[in-house]
């Protein structure tokens, strides 16, 4: 089953955007367009009974973290968003005084995290092995080491660096759909996508409360921000 926040719960999408309403005048631009388009795309998946396909959240979170676009082209992914990442999650684990991500990540989804970051098939390296890409040939020793990272951040409750290495799994599932190179629906993914829109489901709730949370901090611009 996927995640869902129960209505009445301060983290429903439809509370979160009561929420919004109520503090958006003071929120800056950024903020606002951050905000407003993360809790679009909670609310349409909400909406959503059967396709997990649609509530996998990630146009969701990029509305809220909006990387630069340009700057993360420059390199291959996942490499070119992982400092971006890095900087969003940072941000939002120091906003998180009631410790809601880090609930989440080492107690409600802990196995499902694991499973995810052990599975071979949203893990980049392999699918560059599969492409006949050089210097892959080695991926079952890089997943291997990247074990023991994982091994080693859970140990050290190190939540920026799991929620940066789990997300680098989510986006090569986002690519799978995005890019047209999973069928709809498919049998073969199941697994992933569901544990991956759960993950979101649950996630991208609270990203967006701790940013309305956290108006004074300086939340850039979106790559595309309204114009008229």
């Amino acid at each position: 089953m996927v995640y869902r926040y129960p209505a009445g719960n301060p983290l429903h999408p439809e509370a979160l955007k009561e929420k919004q309403r109520a503090l958006r005048d003071g929120f800056s631009t950024p903020l606002t367009l951050r905000v407003h388009r993360a809790l679009s795309w909670l609310r349409r998946a909400e909406a959503e009974e059967e396709e997990q396909d649609v509530r996998l959240l990630w146009i969701g979170f990029n509305a809220a973290y909006a990387g630069d676009v340009e700057a993360s082209a420059s390199n291959s992914a996942p490499e070119g968003e992982r400092g971006l990442f890095l900087s969003f999650f940072s941000t939002l684990v120091k906003f998180d005084g009631r410790h809601r991500v880090y609930d989440a990540v080492w107690q409600r989804f802990s196995q499902e995290i694991r499973l995810l970051l052990d599975n071979r098939y949203v893990y980049h390296p392999f699918w560059q092995h599969q492409n006949g890409v050089p210097g892959y040939q080695d991926w079952e020793h890089k997943l291997e080491r990247g074990r023991l990272a994982i091994n080693h951040a859970l140990r050290e409750h190190d939540t920026v660096r799991i929620l940066s290495i789990l997300f680098d799994r989510l986006y090569i599932l986002r690519n799978q759909l995005v890019h047209g190179s999973a069928t709809w629906n498919s049998d073969v993914n199941r697994d992933q996508v569901r544990d991956g829109a759960s993950l979101l489901g649950c996630l991208l709730p609270i990203f967006v409360d701790l940013m309305m949370e956290n108006p004074q901090h300086e939340w850039p611009m979106p790559n595309y921000p309204v114009v008229d």
